[in-house]
């Protein structure tokens, strides 16, 4: 302890108040615990400041501004204006009001919140360093601590933040003015959304990709009309190159991208749908937002102090109950591994503050649903059709098209479909994938159905509201079982 530092004790630390501390936090409040809250930033974290609220904000804006400037089919002419200021105000307003509900649901639940950033002294203590001048430090000692410190954008060689024109996540949702022109470099769901908003906006965007085709893990029939609907709206992609510099034209960059070995090794891919080129592409615009991933912040901890181990990426090595290899330190959210998802790391959050009460929990990843908000939407939520039959189990797959949705159809959003993978045996519900309108709220059902062990005759004979989109599920389980009404059985 350094001679002057205040010294406090708390039965459960949380490191980081995003989804998955913040929630870990509150929970532990309702259980009675004495929790104490540190977070060095904002209150919501990641989620709420700079990546899933904002980023949804402006492609909800974005969309409306689109859709009504191209409804001629519908008898509506339009011109919209957008007012970029506007916009980010609006945003920041939705940010502003859901960061202070998490500061309030602290509060009202016991959380002692402390601004400041911590590092382990030992297994038991923690240094809480307050920013700014002469603010100090403190040491907080715990019984319990929960580390839930989240992840930060990949930085790539010769590529980095603090250049004016090079844009991390953060920074592309907070321009002041629409840029004539941007590259993106990665094809993963956040440069595939921000190539969606920026490209309604006006913007000319050109996406690489050192892969053969857009978001990496998804299935080719979930990512074709994402695919499409994206080079509808002018985006151009070129896959199988890696970005390696830029330099300063006379009116803005030039970023140059060398062809990866696999690419040039096999000429390209069916998935990608174009040839991979040879020779080094040279490409102008006026901003480069790199979009490659995100990497876990663990390294500012000193976790090695409390005896705390991570694997050759960073991320912290947890069980089934959110635990290290240290019994009473637990890691939850995306510091804890993938997938990086938010819910994910909620569900974890919770249920390491329950372990810590002393409550039989545990985390089931079986109904872990995932969801892509490009233009369509994508959800998905259990096994594929290829990871359910790799699994040992014989197949009954349903698909049911939006096109022959109602629903959809008054919507004038009919790509893509609802597909429901089930035992064929048993007809319990494996998983589900969706691409189209509304996929990420219709996932939803399906997940809930793997989590109930539902049948395909339990989802086929609940009665659907209609003209919804969430019939297509009822279809889709109904096409299964070889009886759909208004799509052809397979």
């Amino acid at each position: 302890m350094v001679v002057g530092d205040v010294t406090t004790g708390t039965d459960v630390l949380v490191v980081g108040a995003g989804p998955a501390g913040y929630v870990a936090a509150i929970r532990a409040g309702q259980l009675d615990l004495d929790v104490t809250l540190v977070e060095k930033d904002a209150y919501g974290g990641t989620c709420l400041n700079d990546g899933c609220i904002p980023s949804k904000a402006l492609i909800t804006a974005t969309d409306v501004a689109h859709d009504a400037g191209n409804a001629e089919e519908m008898g509506i002419h339009a011109d919209p204006a957008v007012d970029l200021a506007g916009m980010m105000g609006w945003k920041d307003d939705v940010v502003d009001q859901l960061t202070g509900g998490v500061e309030k649901l602290c509060k009202a639940n016991g959380v002692n919140l402390l601004e400041g950033t911590a590092t382990f002294a030992d297994e038991n203590t923690v240094r809480v360093s307050h920013s700014g001048e002469g603010q100090g430090s403190e040491t907080l000692e715990f019984e319990h601590a929960i580390v839930a410190t989240g992840s930060r954008p990949i930085e790539i060689p010769g590529f980095e933040y603090d250049d004016e024109p090079v844009l991390d996540s953060t920074q592309a949702l907070a321009l002041e003015s629409v840029p004539d022109s941007m590259v993106i470099v990665g094809a993963g769901y956040i440069g595939m959304e921000l190539a969606g908003v920026y490209a309604k906006l006006g913007t000319d965007v050109t996406v690489i990709e050192m892969l053969d085709s857009i978001l990496p893990g998804y299935d080719d029939d979930l990512k074709r009309p994402v695919k499409q609907r994206a080079t509808d709206l002018g985006i151009e992609f070129h896959f199988g190159y890696a970005a390696s510099e830029w330099t300063e034209t006379g009116d803005g960059i030039r970023v140059v991208a060398e062809p990866t070995e696999e690419a040039a090794a096999d000429g390209g891919s069916e998935a990608s749908a174009e040839p991979v080129e040879d020779d080094t592409l040279e490409l102008d615009a006026e901003k480069v937002l790199v979009a490659v991933g995100r990497e876990p912040v663990s390294d500012t901890l000193e976790l090695e102090n409390a005896g705390v181990e991570t694997d050759d990426r960073g991320f912290i090595q947890t069980d089934s109950r959110a635990r290290s290899n240290v019994e009473h330190v637990f890691a939850v959210g995306d510091v804890a591994g993938e997938p990086m998802l938010a819910h994910k790391g909620s569900m974890e959050g919770q249920v390491a503050a329950e372990v810590i009460a002393g409550e039989p929990s545990a985390i089931d990843y079986q109904a872990m649903p995932a969801a892509v908000f490009t233009e369509p939407e994508i959800g998905t939520v259990g096994m594929s059709e290829s990871e359910a039959e790799e699994a040992g189990f014989e197949t009954a797959v349903g698909k049911f098209p939006f096109r022959a949705s109602g629903r959809a159809l008054t919507t004038g959003e009919t790509d893509g479909f609802v597909k429901i993978v089930a035992d064929e045996e048993q007809g319990y519900v494996l998983g589900a994938q969706t691409v189209g309108p509304e996929a990420s709220e219709l996932i939803a059902e399906l997940g809930l159905a793997i989590e109930l062990g539902a049948t395909l005759e339990d989802v086929a004979s609940t009665v659907h509201t209609h003209p919804t989109l969430s019939e297509s599920v009822m279809e889709a389980a109904e096409n299964a079982l070889g009886h759909a009404i208004h799509t052809l059985n397979r």
